[in-house]
């Protein structure tokens, strides 16, 4: 008789269809679930008792690989604005459709082209990561898509990271440049605040 697959053989998040191809049963499935093992993440998703993370970016992380923190969420993160955002603002590929996900989170879809600029990735489980942008294309983003983040909100973010240390106008523009009608409107803020 076969030894019944153990949940040490699955990474800490995994699906369905994963512990289908070990050969977990629905019913083993479950019991796992009641006694705590594991716990539903969303649909067909599961997370492994005791990993470490923030169970709405592991969600975000597994269903979509590729995508990145921006917007208001990627200011909060580099302390260039004090609005906590009501959702998490996540960007993915333009050609790429937003998957559904249990946890509060607003999807925007950028441009192929400029979608890798400035993105670094982070750890938000074993085995999982998330992309996040780096402040000075936050600032940008925020400058460019000010009729959602609010005008008011760019020049916050904007002061905020002229004061960081290392900070370069000069650098902000040539990024800037890479998103049709970004440059002008920052270049027009930086001649104000500075």
């Amino acid at each position: 008789m076969a030894k019944a697959p153990s949940l040490d053989q699955l990474p800490s998040v995994f699906t369905r269809t994963d512990s289908t191809r070990l050969g977990v049963s629905n019913r083993r499935l479950y019991t796992w679930r009641d006694e705590g093992l594991i716990e539903p993440l969303g649909r067909g998703l599961f997370l492994q008792a005791g990993t470490q993370g923030d169970p709405d970016l592991i969600e975000i992380a597994a269903r979509a690989p590729d995508a990145t923190i921006c917007l208001a969420s990627a200011l909060a993160d580099h302390g260039l604005t004090d609005q906590i955002p009501e959702s998490i603002h996540v960007a993915i590929a333009r050609r790429r459709r937003p998957p559904c996900v249990s946890g509060p989170v607003t999807w925007h879809r950028f441009d192929d082209a400029t979608f890798p600029i400035d993105r670094k990735e982070f750890k938000v489980a074993k085995g999982l990561t998330l992309g996040r942008y780096g402040p000075t294309r936050s600032v940008i983003d925020t400058f460019r898509l000010r009729h959602l983040e609010g005008h008011d909100a760019a020049i916050e973010a904007l002061r905020r990271w002229l004061r960081k240390r290392g900070n370069q106008p000069s650098r902000l523009l040539t990024m800037a440049r890479h998103f049709p009608g970004a440059e002008k409107s920052i270049r027009t803020a930086l001649e104000i605040l500075l």
